[in-house]
């Protein structure tokens, strides 16, 4: 089959030609119609997981899927074949099986569910880990009506969940996001947006003097972290995907801070496919990319000017 990966330890990410699995005990096999671009598989197509994660080559990119099953294997009860099906591979202590390829192989009770029938393949396969991520900060948080909370990031896949699983809640989201990006965030539910281009720690302050209640950071920063953690009120949360947060130095000040990492559950990714289904959330998809156009589209991923998901037709 058709995958795009790293196919040794030497070589860049590129098309390959690999066996096609096939559904062992307790798994499915899904043929991929589409996938999306996150950060991780930008890092690891990159070569950037090498040194820090074992590869089993080939190591096929990818995380988020939409498909078809093919076939299931001895066990498996809850699908069956011609299912329409979304998930994301599971996380494994080695790199090895992806989404960008025309058949996985994946476990049948894990982070898969049924594909809402109002979402396309390339719709829901932008779901996927973004929303995941984005659910978890959000639950850690747990912000209200009346609440306000700074979403650093608000444009990329990660934020743009964000900004609508607050707004959705009730609380003020105050984003950040150039000038030119304003009203398309503002679309997806952020009340102010602070322009990252100038001073955005100063622009909160002059709209909100007394801090904000929560900070959610989707993008990395380096020293600047630690400027916007101070913007959070004493007691309030600060959730972080990219890391940067001091514990135990925000703790001093009641402040509860999670550098949040992995997948959480499967039952919390049904969660946000329900959400998808009831509207709650929308794929914020700017561009589709062909399988072929897939080395383009990580290679957009993360610019400056990109801004929400983008797809991946993998086959027709």
């Amino acid at each position: 089959m058709k995958a795009f990966g790293l196919a040794d330890e030497d070589s860049s990410a590129a098309i390959l030609d690999v066996p096609t699995p096939e559904a062992g005990p307790g798994e499915v096999l899904v043929r991929v119609l589409a996938s999306s671009v996150n950060g991780w598989d930008v890092f690891v197509m990159s070569g950037h997981a090498r040194g820090m994660m074992e590869h089993r080559y080939p190591v096929i990119g990818g995380k988020d899927y939409a498909g078809v099953i093919q076939s299931v294997g001895e066990g498996v009860t809850t699908f069956a074949v011609g299912d329409e099906v979304a998930g994301i591979i599971p996380t494994e202590p080695f790199l090895s099986t992806g989404s960008y390829a025309e058949y996985v192989a994946v476990p049948g009770d894990g982070f898969i569910d049924r594909k809402p029938a109002n979402l396309d393949f390339e719709q829901a396969a932008s779901v996927g880990l973004a929303a995941l991520t984005a659910s978890v900060c959000v639950e850690l948080l747990e912000p209200s009506n009346g609440d306000v909370v700074l979403v650093v990031g608000a444009t990329g896949g990660v934020g743009t969940y964000a900004v609508q699983l607050v707004a959705d809640r009730g609380a003020t989201v105050v984003a950040s996001a150039l000038e030119e990006d304003g009203e398309w965030i503002r679309g997806f539910g952020a009340s102010e947006v602070v322009d990252y281009s100038g001073d955005v720690v100063a622009a909160v302050r002059e709209q909100h003097p007394d801090g904000v209640d929560s900070l959610i950071v989707a993008v990395q920063l380096g020293e600047g972290f630690n400027p916007l953690a101070e913007l959070v009120k004493d007691g309030g949360k600060i959730a972080s995907t990219v890391g940067g947060a001091d514990i135990e130095a925000l703790a001093e000040r009641r402040v509860s801070a999670t550098n949040v990492v992995g997948q959480s559950d499967p039952q919390a990714f049904a969660g946000v496919i329900r959400m998808a289904a009831a509207g709650t959330i929308k794929a914020p998809i700017t561009r589709t990319f062909t399988f072929d156009e897939l080395p383009e589209a990580l290679g957009l991923t993360g610019k400056q000017r990109s801004r929400g998901k983008f797809a991946v037709t993998i086959s027709s």
